[in-house]
């Protein structure tokens, strides 16, 4: 299958204009009209003297986006469906900001409205694999989303696996690679497994796997920047640092008996689920970007490009 960048554009609808949300716009408008691309953000956003809000608003108007205000948290499933029906494919790059049940109720309004395809935001683990109770409510919320849409035949739906976002596993709350204490824990085992992609080779791959030739529909599309182990990592981390790092190991029984404590602590949920690895990683040689023969951003490359060349430690989520 090769991209067919001159098939005809449908309208598209982008929620989001985060760090994502932000790649796959420009990546959509380098290879299709702006003028069929909108994009969704919060009611203020234009408007708000935040740094990046006001950098990405005048990078939007600039490239000719239509930007439509509507707050997911409070607006209605109908006021939603209705916004929804004048698109014919919905990208959603907005995660649980607005609060849970935010997916169900966007994925609800897609249907509602008859949208013709559905990229939901599923940017993230194989939950099909970890099913519902994995500790995350979240992952189960992810599941039902695709329960919802395998239940159904009138909206196509493409779900795009990326793993975590790379820099994920720099977040220092996230507690895996701990840059100021030169530290990296292991989640379950050194050969525990995780596989991270960049929002930018994810707005690069799902633009790519849109605009397919041979539609791509009701599919689960794996991509990835790297798979990883956790003693890979913290290799890794040494040979870019330059620095001895200690290791230090967090076993799943560990990790549930903290959960226990402290049950609604977010990340320590986070650190439960991938430390039982099942649907947290696939081999990169699996992919759609292998497959295709394009290049993505490895662990090591993104680290050294944020440490050594001016790029800064993005931990942007």
């Amino acid at each position: 299958m090769s991209i067919n960048e001159n098939v005809h554009v449908e309208k598209i609808l982008i929620l989001g204009a985060g760090q994502l949300g932000m790649q796959v716009i420009r990546n959509m408008v380098s290879k299709i009209s702006s003028d069929a691309v909108s994009i969704l953000v919060e009611p203020g956003f234009t408007t708000s003297s935040d740094k990046y809000k006001k950098e990405a608003t005048d990078e939007l108007t600039m490239r000719g986006v239509d930007i439509i205000p509507f707050d997911l948290s409070e607006g209605t499933e109908e006021k939603l469906a209705e916004l929804f029906s004048a698109f014919q494919t919905v990208i959603c790059c907005t995660g649980f900001i607005a609060g849970p049940g935010t997916q169900l109720k966007i994925t609800h309004a897609v249907l509602a409205a008859g949208v013709a395809r559905y990229f939901p935001w599923q940017f993230g683990v194989d939950y099909d694999i970890v099913g519902k109770g994995s500790g995350q409510p979240v992952f189960d919320e992810q599941y039902e989303v695709r329960a919802l849409l395998r239940s159904q035949e009138i909206t196509e739906w493409v779900i795009v696996s990326t793993g975590m976002f790379t820099s994920f596993l720099f977040e220092p709350t996230f507690g895996v690679v701990d840059l100021a204490t030169n530290t990296v824990r292991a989640l379950g085992s050194w050969d525990t497994r995780v596989t991270v992609t960049t929002p930018e080779d994810i707005g690069l791959l799902t633009t790519d796997i849109y605009l397919e030739g041979s539609r791509i529909r009701n599919e689960v599309i794996f991509v990835a920047g790297d798979t990883i182990s956790y003693a890979q990592l913290a290799t890794v981390v040494e040979e870019v640092t330059g620095k001895p790092f200690k290791r230090i190991q967090l076993t799943l029984d560990e990790l549930n008996n903290q959960l226990l404590q402290t049950p609604e602590d977010v990340m320590l949920r986070y650190r439960v689920a991938f430390a039982r690895g099942t649907g947290m990683w696939w081999e990169k040689s699996k992919t759609y970007n292998f497959k295709k023969g394009i290049e993505t951003v490895d662990v090591k490359t993104w680290l050294s490009h944020h440490l050594h060349d001016g790029g800064g430690l993005d931990r942007t989520l």
